[in-house]
């Protein structure tokens, strides 16, 4: 889980563009959206591509999203689920 949890935050600031932050300033339980990383709807979207193009797991229900988005740790813990 650690290790999926590092890759994740290296794909999350490549896929994004996230420039000014680096792996290490990104802590996995805090929230993606809002505080912490401040992630907006298009970011989820990239999230979203993301999981679909790296991982090959698609996100069923939308409304799943908000909860699977909530933090790298919910990220990490749907894709081993759904792999």
């Amino acid at each position: 889980m650690e290790e999926l949890i590092d890759k994740l935050k290296l794909q999350i600031i490549e896929q994004l563009n996230l420039e000014d932050i680096e792996p290490e300033d990104i802590d996995a339980d805090e929230p993606l959206f809002g505080t912490g990383l401040g992630l907006d709807s298009i970011d989820a979207l990239e999230l979203i591509v993301l999981l679909e193009k790296e991982y090959g797991v698609k996100i069923q229900n939308p409304k799943d999203g908000q909860k699977i988005f909530y933090s790298l740790k919910t990220m990490a813990e749907f894709i081993q689920e759904n792999q």
